[in-house]
């Protein structure tokens, strides 16, 4: 078994997708992106977040088709365009944003503890931080 099935298994088993739609939208991206030169376990926790709800799905998806047909190596420039837009973002999705910054630049992420966020997204930061702690242990 290849490390993305691993990893998809991993986090399936492990009941870290929210539903069958977040699960399915992980499975295209990790399964059409996975082999990229520019694929890092950062970029896959990314596309774990992502993968969350539609709207963000969509930003992953175009920024990954840009990517692929520049034909990229690495997330540089897709590190600098979630500056750009965590810096444009109300407060949770800043967050989420830098979330996701914290991921490519493979450092630690932790939610202020006055961060003015709703319940629902503090749980999508929890689960992500879960589910990046499992991808890097396969």
């Amino acid at each position: 078994m290849n490390w993305k099935d691993r990893c998809f298994l991993s986090l399936d088993e492990e009941k870290l997708f929210e539903d069958s739609g977040h699960r399915t939208r992980f499975f295209e991206l990790l399964d059409c992106y996975g082999d990229y030169p520019f694929f890092t376990r950062g970029l896959c926790k990314c596309m774990y977040l992502s993968a969350w709800d539609e709207e963000h799905f969509a930003i992953m998806l175009e920024t990954l088709s840009a990517m692929s047909l520049g034909r990229e190596t690495d997330t540089e420039d897709m590190r600098i365009q979630g500056d750009t837009l965590a810096e444009v973002q109300p407060d949770a999705e800043y967050y989420v944003y830098q979330l996701s910054n914290s991921f490519l630049d493979n450092c630690t992420f932790t939610l202020p503890q006055n961060a003015k966020i709703e319940p629902e997204q503090r749980r999508i930061i929890e689960q992500a931080l879960k589910a990046a702690a499992l991808i890097d242990s396969i």
